[in-house]
């Protein structure tokens, strides 16, 4: 999973005519370390999306922007539009992750 590190880096990559999976995360978050235990699998699965990790606490602003008020979340986006949005409350277990990507991105 790369890492975005600036908000330059985010919006250049939105711009995707693909659908692109971001992750918001923070090194404090202890749901984020239990997603990360469980994300690899789940990206293998998706394998034909490119993934990005987003730390919301470096890039400051971006978490706001785009209504990510609890992390982890998960974002997908779409020539610079988000298209769907999976809040940090439904991101905690393997099945609500893949059921969310499964029903936005079939």
């Amino acid at each position: 999973m790369e890492r975005l590190t600036t908000e330059a880096a985010f919006q250049d990559t939105i711009k995707s005519d693909k659908p692109i999976i971001i992750k918001f995360y923070a090194d404090w978050c202890p749901d984020c370390k239990r997603l990360d235990m469980f994300i690899g699998d789940i990206m293998d699965e998706f394998n034909q999306y490119t993934w990005y990790e987003i730390n919301s606490d470096e890039v400051e602003g971006i978490a706001q922007k785009y209504d990510v008020m609890g992390i982890p979340s998960i974002l997908i986006f779409q020539n610079g539009e988000k298209k769907a949005h999976q809040h940090s409350a439904y991101t905690k277990t393997p099945e609500s992750v893949r059921e969310f990507l499964e029903q936005q991105l079939g």
